[in-house]
């Protein structure tokens, strides 16, 4: 399963191109088109953390939303919009189609994908669900519609600890997917018996505890922040472990002048914002001298840009780029993703 899942990964990645990047006098049109046309359609952009920072600033500019995956999933389904367009990869527009089936929800583009999704596919995942009946089965949201409607719970970084230790606390044993280093951070922090599916990120499972203790030296004053789908050995050497939104309230609240990051490079940009004067540092990846997959940015956050954006928001058939999900699996993968959405909200 393990060299099967590492196949699909590096064939998407492969596939994987970055979005057309614009500049000066070009990039301003296009910002101001894409603002004529989210309003036409009465559509709002919901973008992620990980995204390029034009995506981003054109999100907050017009009213959207930037943020992580449990925040941008409130978001839509809270907004009154017809049309969302979701600029992230593809699970955050299925959730969004899932939580709000009603309206259209368009992608930059469909090809933007993720490993966690990619190596967790059902015809594998529910044949793993069924040999363990005796658990509660609680999926991480970077997962297809189907391994969500397999799920009882569907869970975000930033709610995985509070979620599992709240189905321990009620004797629930666990049976985790698909990231497995978040998993062991869960199970670290909350003691509860799980069992793990046997996936990882292809961003932060290259992070290095031994380069970022080389960091540190030349930086002495600098603070870690790591996300939980980081190694263990990354984990362990952390000032902060936390999803996208606890990295950046910690590099607001802590007095260190200098912090090396170990997630998406993508999410400087509201560090940035958030805490401006200070430096942000991309953790190392892959080690010395050594080629990375990722080197600190999503092949597939990348593929998000404005000329696409706003390509598809043209055409009245969205080029194509329309989240579809089957109602019947919309059906039944509503329950957990209600169950994150509203959970300790």
């Amino acid at each position: 399963m393990i060299a099967a899942n590492d196949e699909r990964v590096n064939l998407h990645m492969a596939r994987a191109h970055a979005a057309i990047a614009l500049e000066g006098a070009e990039k301003e049109a296009c910002r101001e088109e894409i603002r004529a046309l989210l309003k036409a359609r009465n559509a709002v952009l919901v973008a992620h953390y990980y995204t390029h920072p034009d995506v981003q600033q054109l999100a907050e500019d017009t009213g959207g939303c930037v943020s992580d995956s449990l925040q941008m999933a409130r978001f839509g389904k809270d907004h009154a919009a017809d049309m969302l367009v979701v600029a992230g990869v593809r699970f955050m527009g299925e959730t969004a189609k899932i939580l709000s089936p009603e309206k259209r929800i368009v992608m930059p583009t469909l090809e933007a994908t993720c490993s966690l999704d990619v190596g967790c596919p059902i015809e594998e995942f529910g044949p793993f669900c069924d040999a363990h009946p005796d658990r509660t089965v609680v999926v991480y949201a970077n997962t297809s519609a189907a391994v969500k409607a397999r799920a009882d719970w569907v869970v975000t970084s930033s709610i995985a600890v509070d979620l599992v230790d709240y189905l321990d606390r009620r004797g629930e044993k666990i049976l985790f997917a698909p990231d497995k280093h978040l998993g062991h951070y869960v199970q670290q922090q909350t003691g509860a018996d799980m069992l793990h599916w046997d996936g990882a990120c292809v961003v932060h499972e290259e992070f290095k505890a031994q380069g970022i203790l080389d960091l540190k030296k030349v930086h002495p004053d600098a603070a870690v922040l790591v996300h939980p789908e980081s190694p263990a050995a990354v984990i362990e050497i952390a000032d902060a472990v936390g999803s996208t939104t606890q990295l950046i309230a910690a590099a607001r609240r802590l007095p260190n002048p200098v912090f090396i990051v170990a997630t998406d490079q993508g999410i400087f940009h509201k560090m940035q914002q958030e805490a401006p004067g200070k430096t942000f540092i991309a953790a190392p990846t892959a080690g010395n001298g050594a080629a990375c997959r990722s080197c600190a940015h999503c092949p597939w956050m990348a593929m998000n840009g404005l000329d696409n954006l706003r390509a598809v928001l043209r055409a009245d058939d969205a080029l194509g780029q329309e989240i579809h999900v089957d109602p019947e699996l919309g059906r039944r993968a509503m329950l957990p993703l209600e169950r994150m959405v509203n959970f300790r909200r």
